[in-house]
């Protein structure tokens, strides 16, 4: 057979995985708080996206009431949506790469009219004339008097905390220098975390002088702060308490028997009886095991929900998706056909048509970003109803599988969805991925059982069981394949230990010691 050139036609079908449709694919996993921070990336580079505060509804109004040659073209991605808003909007083609539709399989091209809303500038501070007023004790700046706290923007870390007391402390330098070096070592619970050899071999010192500074600066405020382990932090509060004697001290040597709920061991070792070594735990109970965490700690930021879900009067479900903190933004196209017209660089014209192109595929996708979770809470709560409306019992054992085929999307997209995202319901504020639980078999042959209703359970037979009569794994398996669960007792256990519930041996052994 001879080998020879020839051309051949063949017809195929691939993917392309081009910047827009990376782009919208990443948009799907952000929370609310990371896609604010990418638009404002967005509102940075591309000069035709603009951002709105001003309201959607007058926004529109002005455009009806605005003479035609005067309209501004807008697209946001804000959008008032519930369960019934389901109807398409028409499609807005643009001059990019890649269709729309390889975004988001079996959805219904969206588009609005509204706007959107951008952050509010920040307060200006104090003027020259205010810092005079207070200088010169007025205190009267602009129409009440200035509140100088107010400018404070964060509290003080544990390492300043600790460092204010130690240039009070210790007299010397070199007794600072290696106590700095020490509260460098100091993690956020507050304990110390450096070998006290290394340190004296790396400053160049002696180990007494650094087991010296140390000593100090477990002197310091809050009390058991620089502790090297759980042990001596306990002891150093105790000892403030004048609480160390010698039976407490043995105590706290033998914590780990504690944990074990060996109170019995605990006796012989003490030397006390068991009112005493009641008293002993109370006392070990108000201590704090992590001193630290009062200081320094990164604000808690609160957790927003995505969706909200509310009861109808009729008894059905209303999701709406928190248009409050969905960024709005739109695209300037008068500004877009001004500069066009006006420049007359080819590569200027090439820019700014690729930053409309980019502009318009950002808002498109925001706006299927949104729909796509309106579309995925709402499979959720349907699927969860009986949740819903009677607790945490009533939880059905749920996967991405069963909610993908429900609204024809695939699965990685139904996974990027839930994945950082949060619904408000009326039973309390839940991770969308808490609704996916695995499925634990009906032993009546009946529907199945979510795992995490089976946790649920497992801890109330625990929680009201009584001191004589304390559940075994073995027992608590047999009183849920009473109640219809089919369950094995080393998932019990698991379940348990998940829970953070010591097993029934040591919890006999807490009852009894407090009984």
């Amino acid at each position: 057979m001879a080998l020879a050139p020839r051309l051949e036609m063949r017809q195929g079908q691939s993917l392309v995985m081009t910047p827009q449709l990376q782009q919208a694919i990443k948009l799907l996993q952000l929370s609310n708080l990371e896609l604010a921070e990418y638009v404002e990336q967005e509102l940075e580079r591309n000069p035709l996206l603009e951002a709105t505060t001003q309201d959607p509804s007058e926004r529109a109004a002005e455009e009806r009431t605005a003479p035609e040659a005067d309209r501004e073209t807008v697209i946001t991605s804000e959008t008032s949506l519930s369960l019934s808003d389901d109807g398409p909007l028409p499609g807005r083609d643009g001059d990019i790469d890649t269709d729309y539709d390889n975004v988001y399989a079996d959805e219904a091209r969206a588009d609005t009219q509204n706007d959107a809303a951008a952050s509010a500038a920040d307060a200006p501070g104090p003027t020259g004339s205010d810092w005079q007023n207070m200088k010169g004790g007025g205190g009267n700046a602009g129409d009440g008097d200035y509140d100088f706290a107010a400018t404070l923007t964060r509290e003080a870390t544990l390492a300043e905390h600790l460092t204010e007391q130690m240039n009070t402390a210790l007299k010397t330098a070199g007794d600072r220098l290696i106590g700095a070096y020490l509260i460098d070592q100091v993690n956020e619970a507050g304990y110390m975390t450096a070998d006290l050899a290394e340190v004296a071999e790396r400053l160049g010192t002696d180990i007494e002088d650094v087991e010296a500074v140390l000593q100090v600066l477990q002197t310091f405020e809050p009390t058991g702060i620089c502790a090297r382990n759980l042990k001596e932090c306990l002891a150093l509060q105790l000892a403030e308490r004048n609480r160390l004697d010698p039976a407490m001290q043995a105590f706290i040597d033998n914590l780990e028997l504690f944990a074990k709920r060996d109170f019995d061991t605990l006796m012989k070792l003490t030397g006390a009886d068991r009112e005493d070594i009641a008293g002993m735990v109370e006392d070990i109970r108000t201590c704090n095991p992590k001193p630290g965490l009062a200081f320094g700690g990164e604000p808690v930021v609160p957790v927003i929900p995505d969706v909200f879900v509310r009861s109808r009067a009729d008894g059905s479900w209303m999701v709406e998706v928190n248009s409050e903190t969905l960024p709005r933004v739109l695209v300037n196209q008068q500004y877009y056909s001004e500069v066009t017209k006006l420049s007359g660089d080819p590569s200027a014209k090439a820019y700014l048509s690729e930053c409309l192109n980019n502009a318009n595929w950002l808002v498109k996708s925001l706006d299927q970003r949104a729909r796509t979770i309106l579309k995925v809470a709402s499979e959720i709560v349907r699927q969860q109803d009986a949740f819903l409306v009677h607790g945490i019992q009533h939880l059905k054992p749920l996967n991405l599988k069963t909610i993908a085929e429900a609204i024809s999307m695939h699965e990685s997209t139904v996974s990027r969805v839930t994945a950082n995202k949060y619904i408000a319901t009326p039973r309390g504020i839940f991770e969308m991925k808490y609704f996916f639980t695995s499925s634990i078999a009906s032993s009546s042959g009946g529907a199945a059982h979510s795992a995490e209703a089976v946790r649920h359970r497992i801890k109330e037979l625990i929680d009201v069981e009584r001191s004589d009569a304390v559940l075994s794994d073995d027992n608590i398996v047999d009183i849920l394949k009473g109640q219809g669960v089919d369950i094995a007792r080393r998932t019990v256990a698991k379940y348990r230990e998940a829970l953070n519930i010591p097993s029934s041996v040591q919890r006999r052994r807490e009852k009894k010691a407090y009984a």
